[in-house]
């Protein structure tokens, strides 16, 4: 199965060139260092930054240059700064053409939670809100079971919702999955050495495999 960084390697296979992109908290990050070099691509920090670069190398940080996340990042040339207004401006005009999310929950029909535990402490919903309400392409990176081995892949979710029918694929530890429009996952690939039955078992909810399912490419 894959780990975090490999998730965001095959996430980065499909942001296109001229592509302007939001990256979540958290494994969507990672996707920043994975872009291909033969693509021109602009990211989107919904703190006020667009142009954004890999994380720094180590000793190369600027504590005044963060993400979204609070995590430092680099800045590259042509890339402007300015305030959370106008970046959210930004997303609420559909200007942003891919928005990769992470999330506790998806259903199979596409709702997506990924703000709030009920009962554990919360900073707020931060700006996932206003990126599934104008987002017109969603891509979720997250586990596909969580701690306790049970399936994150729902017939409904259980946990309070950030938006409805709006996830459009997903990649995990084990799988690549379109959501589908009339509802399920569709199975698209599968992580190198993970089994179709693997997955079935850890997805609760309704799975569709169509033919054979080929390996991940990283």
């Amino acid at each position: 199965m894959l780990d975090k960084q490999g998730i965001a390697k095959r996430i980065a296979r499909e942001i296109k060139d001229g592509y302007y992109v939001n990256l979540g908290i958290g494994i969507p990050t990672l996707v920043a260092n994975y872009i291909p070099e033969n693509i021109d691509v602009v990211l989107q920090s919904e703190n006020g930054l667009l142009g954004m670069g890999p994380f720094p190398f180590a000793g190369e940080e600027d504590p005044d240059t963060i993400n979204a996340g609070k995590q430092t990042i680099t800045i590259l040339p042509g890339s402007a700064i300015f305030d959370s207004a106008m970046s959210f401006g930004m997303i609420r005009a559909k200007k942003v053409n891919l928005t990769i999310l992470g999330a506790m929950e998806v259903s199979e029909n596409g709702d997506i939670a990924n703000w709030k535990i009920p009962g554990k402490m919360v900073k707020g919903m931060g700006g996932a809100m206003d990126l599934v309400a104008s987002a017109e392409n969603i891509i979720v990176a997250m586990q596909h079971v969580n701690k306790a081995g049970e399936s994150k892949l729902l017939p409904a979710c259980t946990l309070p919702l950030t938006g409805v029918n709006c996830v459009k694929k997903i990649v995990t530890e084990l799988a690549v999955l379109d959501v589908l429009p009339e509802g399920g996952f569709k199975l698209l690939e599968r992580a190198p050495g993970i089994s179709v039955e693997e997955i079935k078992q850890a997805t609760a909810g309704k799975l569709i495999i169509e033919g054979e399912i080929p390996e991940m490419v990283l």
